[in-house]
């Protein structure tokens, strides 16, 4: 028997199992280190297949997506969709103030992104009715991967993560579109999915296998500490201080080497040019561009400072030097657990005082500047830029839409009227699509589901966002059963 000394692999009888994140990517690990890494990269591409060629406004035009996910569903009403000549119990009590697309107005919470909402779309009309969605963990899972789950309890709440779960986009986006570049596919950060003890869900790569799992960046430190994205810890992907890169390519030489005298083995395997993913591999982590995108310290002061000095801030300029990088799907979580308090979105109590002093700034700068920052470096054109909540929050204040109880001026959950944020790749600029009634309660124009959002995103990599997968019963699936709003591109 011919052993390679090293981590013991896993059994792959069953398709939709696989090595893990850490199994494929721990470089310090033993000698033959390349072989899972490269066995993940084969899978990807053995596993790609485009959809059918659609065409149409926006087609193809996204090399990269960053999803900047407000988890928890942060108030329209109290940011970007504010009313007037409204009951005192509907109204804002933040004022409302003009933006750079005319007759169109924001809260003052929102001050920089009024002065670049020019640049994006704003959709007033995001709407769905509930069906046991009307807690975040199953809303989440909807968003993610464009299907409700089977096990909602009254309370909304999930059962965990499952090799089961229908994929999260990213997960699909990087089978169906992999890259070439020596840089990681897909990226989310800074923390999972969660609502209380529900953590990930939605948030995987489900039945299309863990190979296909975004690569995770949860640096230590609670939800309260602004700073922990400077203690971003990368061994996963940088060499051992004894194993530099001449000496990993000799172990990648002689790896080829001894294939060489395994003819049954190398016949068994010539159809899936291994070798190419080996070198893929580590070109990955000898090229030390994935560390060097992780490397903040790189940007200047000015512009963290542009950013915000927290977590929210700093993982929206992680997000740009990661799609400058080469990585094809990037999300940022909103950096509060959703079904929470202080900056959390979950505004069911103290909304006044949370939003104005907590959540509000931190979404001002950072994803203002995050559009700019990309729009001057010419990466707009190509990075699709989204962001959005898993539904919005309830026009009338102190009421109970979810079971929750509210203070008076906090507001329960509500998905069937909200707003999202989209740029780049071919999406209009200075456009409003779609509009919402005169208490934001339900969209009057050109309403815009969860799934057809989704669609959008794939239309934009090319991808008919109908093509087919296979699920863990090998049975066929939709990407999404719904289809893309081309309206939304120029």
């Amino acid at each position: 028997m011919f052993r390679v000394p090293g981590e013991p692999g896993k059994d792959m009888c069953d398709g939709h199992l696989g090595p893990t994140r850490r199994d494929v990517l721990r470089v310090g690990g033993a000698g033959m280190l390349g072989l899972s890494l490269g066995s993940m990269l084969q899978l990807k591409a053995q596993a790609a297949a485009g959809g059918i060629h659609t065409g149409g406004p926006g087609w193809g035009k996204a090399k990269s997506v960053i999803l900047v996910y407000l988890q928890g569903g942060p108030s329209h009403l109290d940011l970007w969709d504010p009313k007037e000549n409204v009951p005192d119990n509907v109204r804002s009590e933040f004022k409302s103030i003009s933006t750079k697309i005319p007759g169109t107005h924001f809260t003052e919470l929102l001050p920089k992104l009024a002065k670049v909402n020019d640049k994006m779309t704003m959709i007033r009309s995001m709407s769905y009715t509930p069906n046991g969605l009307f807690n975040h963990t199953a809303a989440i899972y909807q968003m993610m991967t464009g299907y409700t789950t089977d096990k909602v309890s009254p309370s909304g709440q999930l059962e965990p993560p499952s090799p089961k779960d229908f994929p999260n986009f990213g997960s699909n986006i990087v089978r169906l579109k992999p890259s070439d570049e020596p840089m990681l596919p897909f990226v989310m950060l800074p923390r999972p999915l969660q609502e209380s003890n529900v953590i990930g869900k939605g948030g995987t790569a489900g039945f299309l296998g863990k190979s296909y799992d975004p690569y995770t960046m949860y640096p230590a430190g609670d939800d309260m500490d602004m700073t922990k994205m400077a203690r971003l810890k990368i061994d996963d992907l940088q060499l051992r201080p004894d194993v530099f890169s001449v000496r990993l390519r000799r172990r990648a030489s002689l790896r080829a080497a001894i294939n060489k005298q395994m003819p049954i083995i190398d016949k068994a395997v010539e159809d899936y040019n291994l070798n190419e993913y080996y070198d893929r591999a580590l070109n990955l982590i000898v090229s030390g561009r994935a560390r060097e995108a992780f490397n903040l310290d790189a940007e200047s002061e000015a512009l963290r400072d542009r950013y915000g000095r927290n977590t929210f801030g700093d993982s929206c300029l992680m997000a740009r030097r990661l799609v400058e990088a080469g990585t094809r799907v990037v999300e940022v979580i909103w950096p509060k657990v959703a079904n929470s308090d202080n900056h959390s979105w979950d505004v069911h109590v103290g909304l006044s005082k949370r939003m104005k002093d907590q959540s509000a700034p931190m979404l001002d700068a950072g994803f203002s500047t995050l559009i700019d920052d990309l729009d001057e470096r010419g990466l707009l054109d190509e990075t699709l830029v989204v962001g959005v909540g898993e539904f919005g929050r309830s026009p009338e204040k102190g009421v109970s839409t979810s079971g929750n109880s509210n203070s008076a001026d906090g507001r329960d959950h509500w998905p069937y009227c909200y707003t999202a944020c989209i740029a780049g790749a071919g999406i209009k600029r200075g456009y409003v699509h779609g509009k919402s009634d005169k208490t934001g309660s339900a969209p009057l124009e050109d309403p815009v589901h969860p799934g057809e959002l989704l669609a959008t995103l794939y239309h934009a990599f090319g991808i008919d966002p109908e093509s087919m997968v296979m699920n863990h019963l090998n049975q066929p699936r939709e990407l999404v059963k719904a289809k893309a709003v081309t309206s939304l591109f120029a």
